[in-house]
């Protein structure tokens, strides 16, 4: 199996748990042995990738701008591209310099996904039971990458990833061990650094400084 076999899965839970008149999310970055594999939470129709005329990659966070300033200051996204984000409104946003950037995120050996893939019209929060239908198309995603250790994003994820109560404030720092085909893998819970959780974004940045200093 390939990554790419696990997209008419996700175009099934899109059509029950997503916004019709859009198209599911997948991921992107570095799909072979990537050093880090990011977990967020769920697309939002802010995501241009999403419009169902859009006909390049289908990758997270394509046409925004607030999560570019997270991966720039943890290094893993350079200057002169993190500078284009900033000055390019969302219709700017192209097929070259999707790929572009992901080129640039690919280079950095890192991978970018979502637990949902279900695509929303808005921020709306989805209910822990629509994530966890996702749940083992993810574990499969990252048996398939296979990363050197995971850092999910926000309570939500973390604890339906790791399958337990996760309180990030509690566990900055810290890992957790998840086994996913007899291996196991460590997975780091940090804040969520957009949307409503932007206040916290330094704190992500601080923590993920650390895990990369102390894992990589």
């Amino acid at each position: 199996m390939k990554l790419v076999d696990l997209k008419r899965e996700y175009g099934k839970l899109q059509n029950i748990y997503g916004a019709k008149e859009l198209d599911s999310i997948y991921n992107g970055g570095c799909t072979q042995n990537p050093n880090i594999c990011f977990v967020f939470m769920n697309p939002t129709g802010r995501n241009v990738a999403s419009n169902k005329s859009w006909k390049g990659r289908k990758s997270p966070w394509l046409g925004t701008k607030n999560i570019w300033k997270l991966f720039y200051n943890v290094n893993l996204l350079d200057k002169n591209i993190y500078e284009q984000i900033q000055m390019k409104k969302p219709k700017d946003w192209n097929y070259e310099f999707s790929d572009l950037v992901y080129k640039n995120i690919e280079s950095k050996k890192i991978f970018i996904t979502n637990l949902g893939k279900c695509t929303q019209i808005d921020a709306r929060p989805l209910s822990d039971k629509v994530l966890s239908k996702y749940l083992k198309l993810l574990l499969k995603e990252i048996e398939l990458i296979n990363p050197k250790l995971i850092i999910t994003f926000g309570n939500q994820v973390s604890s339906i990833l790791l399958n337990k109560k996760i309180s990030v404030s509690n566990n900055r720092k810290k890992y957790h061990n998840i086994n996913i085909s007899n291996k196991s893998y460590k997975v780091y819970p940090v804040y969520y650094p957009v949307g409503n959780g932007i206040f916290n974004i330094d704190k992500s940045i601080e923590d993920i400084k650390w895990i990369m200093k102390h894992e990589l």
